[in-house]
Order: structure tokens, then C-alpha cells, then sequence
């Protein structure tokens, strides 16, 4: 989680936990990053909407829809 939400190497992350009694090495950190860092990310992204969405002013527009009846297509707007 570190190495994701910080600006920090690997290096430093694997430091930072050898002060915590930790002992473990960059490329496992690196290993897991790459495992994990996408679900942080999705999590990440999760709350983002959510806050957006918990604004009042936050709406969702449709432009224009395409719908193909019997072969003939249908322009709304």
C-alpha cells in the first residue's frame, strides 16, 4: 500500500518495513504491487465516484441515441 499511495521505491518501501521488523525484499514488494496495486487502484477509483456522486450538483447527461428499428435507424437527441 506504500509503494502504491507514496511516492516511494521499492527500495524504500522494503527499508521502511526492515524498521518494523519486517524482513522483506524489494522484488517481493514489487511482486505484490503488481498483484495488488490494480485493486488499490479500483478501490482508489471506487471512492472517487462516490464522493462525486454524494455532491448535489453531479448529473449524468445522454447526448444523442441511435436505435435501429426494422432496419431503419432513428436519431434522438
Amino acid at each position: 500500500m506504500m509503494y502504491v499511495r507514496l511516492p516511494l521505491s521499492l527500495r524504500d518501501v522494503e527499508d521502511l518495513l526492515h524498521e518494523r521488523d519486517i524482513d522483506i525484499s524489494h522484488e517481493t514488494v514489487r511482486f505484490r504491487g503488481k498483484c495488488l496495486g490494480p485493486l488499490f487502484a479500483a478501490e482508489i477509483r471506487r471512492k472517487r465516484v462516490r464522493k462525486m456522486r454524494a455532491h448535489s450538483n453531479w448529473q449524468w447527461h445522454l447526448d444523442q441515441v441511435l436505435v435501429k428499428i426494422n432496419g431503419e435507424t432513428h436519431i434522438s437527441s
